[in-house]
């Protein structure tokens, strides 16, 4: 098993569930379907192309290392009288997202993420618009699952994220293929593709679980290095001499 991770962090990201066109909705995460997309695009494959179906067999799992600000945006559609004026979008402010795929076909890990770092598609967050804050910042794991590698690494929040943290400790949401966290409930989601065409995009449902991962905060003033400093205790030891 070979596990490459995905820090996923952008202004704004959107990952919509299921909605109608008046009201666009989001995850609280970034959904399979989402990062399916983002993998396929950065391989080179167009919407209906058959190797996607080869992407939904990966393993999957996210944490939310830096929970989001919500945001919901209006647009003004076509001005009829009987007709519906605005539209509403959420998105997600100043999220970081930590993603993971995993699979036993080593060599497919390894071009995932070559193909990260040289796109062949523009690469985004849930939408077009949504493009992510700078390169995308890739790790690759041997031996462990997405859950598993997603539950031991460090806390990847921005720096003024974690100084603004005052607790020692962050407790990060984990989502994850239910196969891979088997002690915990499940529920179905809605986020597996069936086809990106977009004359009719289709998903179906899988089984996820939640997990919930204690991680350090290397900026709580417990963790910090001592620096403070007294130059009377130097002076008195040179004295004593």
């Amino acid at each position: 098993m070979k596990t490459v991770t995905i820090r996923l962090t952008a202004p704004l990201q959107s990952y919509g569930d299921e909605a109608n066109f008046d009201r666009r909705t989001s995850y609280d995460y970034p959904s399979k379907s989402a990062i399916v997309g983002l993998i396929a695009a950065a391989l080179g494959y167009r919407r209906t192309d058959a190797r996607i179906q080869t992407l939904n067999q990966l393993d999957y799992a996210v944490r939310i290392d830096q929970p989001a600000e919500p945001l919901t945006d209006f647009q003004i559609v076509e001005w009829k009288r009987g007709k519906r004026k605005l539209t509403y979008r959420d998105y997600l402010q100043d999220a970081v997202f930590l993603a993971a795929v995993g699979s036993e076909d080593d060599a497919l890990i390894d071009r995932i993420d070559w193909a990260l770092h040289h796109p062949r598609f523009q690469l985004s967050l849930g939408r077009r618009a949504n493009v992510p804050a700078g390169p995308i910042m890739t790790e690759i794991a041997s031996g462990s699952n997405p859950a598993q590698v997603l539950q031991s690494l460090s806390w990847h929040a921005s720096r003024f994220y974690m100084k603004k943290t005052k607790s020692p400790t962050f407790v990060a949401e984990l989502i994850a293929d239910a196969a891979l966290l088997p002690n915990h409930r499940s529920s179905m989601v809605k986020d597996n593709v069936i086809t990106f065409d977009q004359r009719e995009r289709q998903y179906g449902f899988r089984a996820v679980t939640i997990d919930r991962v204690p991680l350090e905060n290397p900026y709580h003033p417990d963790r910090t290095a001592e620096t403070d400093h007294d130059m009377m205790t130097f002076l008195w030891k040179e004295d004593q001499r």
